[in-house]
């Protein structure tokens, strides 16, 4: 792409006059020229462009124009062209970054130095994703090296953070959230719905982030920026664009990509389709024979059979397809303001819920189908950004309306059963985002803002007889028509008094409400109580320093509070948890906090060998979490034909988390670096009086990565691993899906270690064309991550041709 682009630059600038004007732009910190520049005057109605050199004849402009100097990965700057010309014909850019991760939104909705922000955030830049080439967003996220993923099945990727996941972690996209009222405590797959080949960068924030985003941020938020469309700083429009093609062997993926941007002045359009299809998954030959797929059910002349596997290496059934679509428009009538409106759809086909087939009974299988019905995401929002203002409330300000829908569904059939239970879930979302900037001194800045959220859920369930053909209604997952709303205000302070210290703090007052009637489920469950309410606030803070006494050390220390929210899947969700047991809904829940803090030191030995530590602590106190319940009494009732003991979620635990962090880059030369980072994680949570794992604290992981780059080909290298996690270590709630698990010499269900050799390639054929190949899992390892219900792929050839227009 770049050579293409200093091709366009480089005949932009020989038919450009050349006169005595010719100017140079420089990069601060290096004096090196800096190529790809636009230059332009206040109507746009004059442009130009540096060249390779970063030389371009200035000519055109008056001697009183103001020109205006940008590029993306540099401040923009505007300057009199008799200035330029007393200056020496120079122009010094400063840039947004070191390096291609060194300015992050997160933070505070804002940009800023990832330097001085004290927690730790993890960027994945374009280039880096482009060359990673993943299949899915949790597959993105999971090439961090800080985040372990889940998968229950093909069509799934629950992160975990810090010992945290599902409704403890916070995901956003383009600045919304998109956490909703009945994200679960269970795993969570909702990040599937963001298209990889539709985003520019991610920032995932280790550790709490409940003062800019409130509930659910406890164990991280991974915030999620999608490609923006391009305006022309020429007179002509600006047309770009790419398509991608790419297949897979271990699950016969076969992905299809296009996107298309048309700039002009000051309007500009983006447009991105993508369309994946998977086939069933094939796991690696060589690990435990308690993984293989030896047998599954068919339907054959209206009665379910088992049948045997005759290839127990393939998943059956796994695969499932997706489309995402997303349309943006921009418009920008002035350089400080801009308007940004964005459409986002994104729905999978039927897909198997893959670890519940698996599920064993005295007929050999309890389940005959077990399916989540198409998982469909819909967003639209709009945003408007004013960068620069004479106001004395703000510097900056940014607003940001959205509405999301979401749809699910579960259809679920026992063994041998004519009764089928279809359960659907519709949510409605809206949200409203005030946020400011407004520097105080020269010193100091203030960020602050407010927050609004409404959700409705509408929720259903049918049971069909097969055999009858009838339909009866039955009960619903959640009360139909609940409703969770969020109202908040937070400031954040920051205070830099030189160059080696800096200073943040912030806090954060949220107010929710929830409310469910059960009228409708009390036909079925007739529970002591028709309503649930929630009506609560919280104060939560944070406070840190970032410290560079040289640039060899840099330490941060960070302190937090969080905290989460009950939302409508805590008080009102009726579920099949387990075999064997039904969670029931609860009227009497409060919000659960952590309280926590981290400590940080970087060391950079000349650029040569960068080392990076992390440790942190986190107490989760009044935790909301599964517990034994009953009914008018009764510990037991029958759900879905099946007499099943009664849960219900309760703030009835306190946990422990804590863990090490450390990450190491060697720049061994200009061509070939190491980089590995490995995560070590312990916790504990109170059961009744006993100290037990906590469910979500994976075993320790890491990754190790040997990268050799010139102009044309990249190649990695790398090494991805993951310690045992024995049967004394599984959480309780683990003990009963000892069928997901391998079995230890006592006969106890344990997950083991395992590694991965894996190579990745890319080859730019030319300035349009690029290719990419990886061969994962070389040695075609058995092996299901901690949790998971699927074993992951064997040998995994994966090739991808990107072409650029």
């Amino acid at each position: 792409m770049k050579y293409f682009y200093y091709t366009i630059l480089f005949i932009v600038f020989i038919l450009q006059p050349i006169g005595a004007q010719t100017i140079t732009v420089i990069e601060e910190s290096t004096n090196e020229p800096i190529p790809g520049v636009a230059l332009y005057n206040l109507k746009k109605k004059k442009s130009l462009v540096t060249d390779l050199n970063g030389k371009v004849s200035i000519g055109i402009f008056d001697d009183n124009e103001v020109i205006f100097f940008q590029n993306f990965l540099y401040n923009k700057r505007q300057l009199l062209k008799s200035d330029i010309i007393k200056n020496g014909y120079v122009v010094v850019l400063t840039p947004k970054v070191e390096d291609l991760n060194e300015i992050v939104l997160s933070a505070t909705k804002f940009e800023q130095k990832k330097t001085e922000i004290p927690q730790t955030i993890k960027s994945i830049g374009a280039e880096e994703i482009a060359f990673d080439n993943p299949q899915t967003s949790a597959d993105l996220l999971d090439n961090t090296g800080n985040i372990f993923i889940q998968k229950s099945q093909l069509g799934g990727g629950s992160p975990m953070i810090r010992g945290f996941s599902t409704n403890r972690l916070l995901i956003t996209i383009d600045g919304v959230r998109m956490n909703n009222a009945i994200f679960r405590g269970g795993n969570v797959q909702n990040v599937i719905s963001i298209d990889p080949l539709s985003i520019k960068n991610t920032e995932v924030t280790l550790g709490a982030g409940s003062v800019v985003y409130g509930s659910d941020a406890i164990g991280g938020v991974m915030s999620f920026y999608t490609k923006k469309p391009q305006l022309s700083y020429k007179e002509q429009s600006y047309i770009t664009g790419s398509s991608l093609l790419r297949y897979a062997s271990a699950n016969n993926e076969n992905t299809g990509h296009f996107d298309f941007n048309i700039g002009f002045k000051k309007w500009a359009f983006l447009t991105n389709v993508s369309f994946t299809d998977f086939d069933d998954l094939r796991m690696g030959r060589h690990g435990p024979e308690e993984y293989l797929r030896n047998q599954f059910v068919i339907r054959r002349n209206g009665e379910d059979i088992i049948v045997q596997n005759e290839e127990p290496l393939i998943q059956k059934p796994t695969g499932y397809s997706q489309v995402n679509v997303m349309q943006k428009v921009r418009y920008e009538p002035s350089d400080n303001l801009n308007f940004d409106f964005g459409l986002y759809f994104t729905s999978t086909s039927d897909y198997p819920r893959y670890d519940r087939l698996l599920r064993p009974s005295s007929d050999g299988l309890r389940s005959a189908e077990w399916n989540y019905g198409p998982q469909q995401w819909f967003m639209t929002n709009f945003q408007i950004t004013k960068t620069s203002s004479s106001s004395n409330l703000y510097d900056k300000i940014q607003t940001t309306l959205a509405y999301q829908n979401f749809k699910e569904s579960r259809i679920v059939r026992s063994f041998q059963s004519p009764l089928r239970e279809t359960r659907e879930e519709n949510v409605n979302a809206i949200s409203f985002n005030l946020d400011l900037e407004k520097a105080l001194s020269g010193k100091t800045s203030l960020f602050y803002g407010a927050e609004y959220l409404f959700n409705h859920v509408g929720s259903t369930g049918i049971e069909r007889d097969l055999d009858e053909n009838t339909n009866v209604p039955t009960l619903t997952r959640y009360p139909d028509g609940s409703t969770w709303q969020s109202a908040a205000t937070y400031a954040s302070l920051k205070y830099k008094p030189n160059t080696k210290f800096v200073f943040q703090t912030g806090l954060r007052f949220n107010h929710v409400l929830a409310k469910a009637n059960f009228t409708e489920n009390n036909v079925f469950l007739n529970l002591p109580f028709e309503n649930a309410e929630v009506n609560t606030g919280a104060l939560t803070g944070t406070a840190g320093i970032t410290w560079s006494p040289s640039k060899m050390i840099q330490w941060k220390l960070n302190a937090s509070t969080a905290f989460r929210a009950p939302n409508i899947d805590d008080i009102g969700k009726v579920f099949d948890s387990e075999p064997g047991s039904v969670v029931v809904p609860n009227n009497n829940l409060q919000a659960e906090y952590a309280y926590g803090g981290e400590l940080g030191l970087k060391l950079n030995f000349n650029d040569n060998v960068v080392l990076d530590l992390a440790t942190y602590y986190t107490f989760l106190d009044n935790a909301l979490i599964r517990r034994d319940s009953n009914i008018n009494g009764e510990s037991e009732i029958i759900y879905d034909g099946e007499l099943s003991n009664v849960q219900a979620i309760k703030n009835a635990s306190k946990a422990w988390i804590y863990g090490l962090e450390a990450g190491i880059v060697i720049n061994f030369n200009d061509y070939l670096k190491l980089r590995s980072q490995y995560n070590i994680i312990g916790g504990t949570e109170d059961n009744d009086g006993i100290e037990v794992p906590v469910r979500h604290v994976a075993p320790n992981f890491g990754r190790t990565h040997l990268v050799w780059e010139n102009d044309k080909l990249q190649v990695d290298g790398f090494l991805v691993y993951n310690s045992t996690l024995s049967f004394n270590q599984l959480a309780p709630s683990e003990f009963s899906k000892d069928y997901l698990y391998a079995t230890d010499e006592n006969g106890n269900p344990y997950s083991p270690s395992w590694y991965t050799l894996n190579v990745r390639t890319q080859f730019r054929w030319n300035d349009k064309m690029n290719l990419t190949a990886s061969l994962e899992n070389i040695t075609d390892q058995r092996y299901r991550p901690y949790s998971s219900g699927i074993a992951a792929p064997g040998r995994n050839l994966i090739l991808g041709i990107r072409y650029l227009f």
